[in-house]
């Protein structure tokens, strides 16, 4: 017999993990001029994902050429020569310029490599867009030569390592559910484990539910958003119940077996099973409270005895 912690079964779906996803948009009407990443690549922060090009910009950048052409000669005559009015005015001229090409989208480096030239024919409207994280480029849906809006959805990055499952309970069900909890999640003989990380404090208006979070290790690429699991989640210490370590059963046959000692002798042993918690899965019947089995190497011992079989099979 061992202690088992409760568990809550519920529905969950695959999502991505929002906090780690950036969506790449214009702030300007442009053109796309050459795509630099493609659904599927992996990015690195600051890497340049489409250049654009725009007649807003190439107008703010020729301003900009020009307004530091003439913050520079201010500086070099100085105030001993130029007026006081003209000195700041060409100083807040460059910097009023300057902030409009950031504020359009271009980054600080590719504002000094315009400026590095100080040649107005610089001023080409063309500019780069670029990734503001590492991932994966999730979703990249336009054509190159294609006319965008400010706030149009270039790229989705994402960094799909860790993913979240939103698993729908009744709120008297979510009630029990503490934040760091573990849970499991399973599909198509997959499991996985993670912890709750959020319990959300807004009932689904159709369906009377709350979702709770859980936050999985997908480094293996396992999962993926929009896919439907199965969700357990521990619930506090639980009751004594039957239960062997998952690595003691094995299927044969269709059954669920484990390798009971009976004298000094192994037995392929039938059992129903019932939940699984973590690394433990509760033995409904075919077994009882101290029977020895085995605990390791259990899959050893059943490709032995299938083995066994088809050599008996081709002595016939």
């Amino acid at each position: 017999m061992r202690a088992l912690a409760g568990t809550i079964n519920a529905p969950g779906e695959v999502t991505l993990n929002l906090y780690a996803v950036s969506h790449l948009t214009p702030r300007i009407s442009a053109q796309v001029v050459v795509r630099r990443a493609k659904m599927g690549d992996s990015v690195k922060e600051g890497q340049t994902l489409v250049t654009l090009s725009s007649v807003d910009i190439a107008a703010a950048q020729g301003e900009l050429i020009l307004a530091e052409q003439e913050w520079q000669r201010a500086k070099n005559l100085g105030k001993d020569v130029v007026s006081a009015q003209r000195y700041l005015e060409a100083q807040v001229g460059a910097q009023q310029a300057h902030a409009k090409v950031l504020a359009y989208g271009m980054t600080e480096e590719q504002v000094i490599k315009l400026l590095s030239g100080n040649d107005a024919t610089a001023a080409t409207g063309q500019f780069d867009l670029l990734s503001r994280q590492d991932g994966t480029v999730l979703s990249d849906n336009f054509v190159v030569g294609q006319f965008v809006e400010p706030g149009d959805l270039l790229f989705v990055i994402g960094d799909e390592s860790r993913v979240w499952v939103e698993a729908q309970l009744s709120p008297a069900k979510a009630a029990n559910i503490e934040i760091g909890a573990p849970a499991w999640i399973s599909k198509a003989g997959l499991r996985m484990p993670g912890k709750v990380v959020q319990v959300h404090h807004i009932v689904d208006e159709i369906t009377r539910t709350l979702s709770v979070r859980v936050e999985i290790d997908n480094s293996s690429d396992r999962l993926h958003a929009g896919e439907f699991v199965d969700v357990a989640i521990e619930t506090g210490e639980g009751t004594p119940m039957l239960a062997v370590p998952n690595a003691a059963l094995v299927l044969m046959e269709g059954d669920q077996v484990v390798f009971a000692l009976e004298g000094d002798k192994l037995h392929p042993t039938s059992v129903q099973t019932g939940a699984t918690v973590g690394d433990w899965t509760v033995i409904r019947s075919g077994l009882s409270a101290g029977d020895e089995i085995v605990i390791k190497q259990a899959f050893l011992l059943k490709s032995l005895i299938l083995k066994s079989k088809m050599g008996e099979g081709h002595g016939h």
